[in-house]
């Protein structure tokens, strides 16, 4: 069966599409990413962050790792892992997600929280497709958080001159975030 579909467009219908896209764009460009500024993130848990990260193993545990030679994003797989009771060699799976990527791109903390609830997926006693499901929930859920907490990169997070504190922090929450999402596996 033939498809010839008319491809013919006016120059002034092509110029017209073509200057709104290109206004769009420059548009998106401009906006932030995200609703607040680097100046904005704390180095130091508040008192409510406190009490969520003591109530929390997987955030307790991940200083213990984010200090002894281990990326954000294997410190977060790890910590994943262990309250899995996953092994523990699958951390390297993290490798090369560290400090975004290696290029201050994508926050580690971020991409290890959703290979960690990838792994809690895959121990849920369900069918593929139903876990696959869970799992996109559950990572649409912790990119909103992490979205509503802190910019998705770490050239916005680890500014010049901020303290590792910072990252600490953010690990620490994500952590406790993770937890609470992947709890229901443990259970």
């Amino acid at each position: 069966m033939s498809n010839n579909v008319n491809r013919n467009i006016s120059r002034r219908k092509f110029i017209a599409a073509s200057t709104g896209f290109f206004t769009g764009s420059a548009l998106l460009k401009a906006m932030p990413p995200y609703s607040f500024s680097s100046q904005e993130l704390k180095d130091e848990l508040s008192e409510g962050e406190i009490k969520l990260v003591e109530q929390s193993s997987m955030a307790k545990e991940l200083e213990d790792y984010f200090h002894k030679g281990y990326s954000c994003a294997e410190s977060l797989l790890m910590v994943s892992l262990r309250y899995l009771k996953k092994p523990e060699e699958l951390v390297w799976a993290a490798a090369g997600y560290g400090g975004g990527l290696g290029h201050k791109d994508l926050c580690g903390f971020l991409t290890a929280g959703v290979m960690g609830i990838g792994f809690a997926s895959g121990s849920l006693k369900k069918e593929r497709e139903e876990a696959k499901d869970w799992c996109s929930k559950k990572v649409k859920e912790y990119w909103k958080w992490w979205k509503g907490n802190a910019p998705l990169h770490c050239v916005d997070i680890r500014t010049p001159g901020s303290s590792s504190k910072r990252c600490v922090r953010l690990g620490q929450l994500g952590a406790a975030k993770v937890e609470e999402l992947i709890s229901s596996v443990q259970a």
